[in-house]
């Protein structure tokens, strides 16, 4: 793969924009998306009471960044291994981890008070940041290797 990669410059480009968009993405958090725990988070979260919130415009800002970085990593996850099926089966995969973790996300927050601070933390790592396409490049990789 890495050698189909490097002879195919324009995609391998287009890869690094990506990556690059995904990095901007981050980079404009503050000012891109709705979220009072950029801060909160930030400092020492343990001790300190949760940040004062509306919980429909945080819900926005975290599916708005969730859908930009899900847009940019399937474009990353297609160019790689230009397969539409398993673009499919991570589109829907994708749509089900969001559901998942939003509403266990808003259960924690509400549910838990301020005692479960570092699940709040983990959860919104796992809506706000691209981890997904990290454990899903190698995933597919094996995959193909195998198939």
């Amino acid at each position: 793969m890495l050698n189909k990669l490097l002879q195919n410059k324009t995609t391998s480009l287009v890869v690094i924009v990506f990556v690059v968009l995904l990095a901007l993405v981050r980079m404009f958090e503050k000012q891109l998306f709705y979220d009072p725990f950029l801060v909160y988070f930030e400092g020492d979260y343990m001790k300190m009471p949760l940040p004062e919130y509306d919980s429909f415009k945080l819900f926005l800002g975290l599916f708005f960044r969730f859908l930009l970085n899900t847009l940019l990593s399937l474009g990353v996850l297609y160019l790689l291994f230009r397969d539409r099926e398993m673009l499919v089966f991570i589109s829907i995969l994708f749509f089900f981890l969001f559901v998942a973790l939003i509403v266990s996300f808003f259960c924690v927050l509400h549910f838990f008070e301020n005692r479960e601070n570092l699940l709040l933390f983990y959860l919104r790592r796992f809506l706000i940041q691209p981890l997904f396409l990290i454990l899903f490049v190698p995933a597919f990789y094996y995959q193909k290797l195998k198939n």
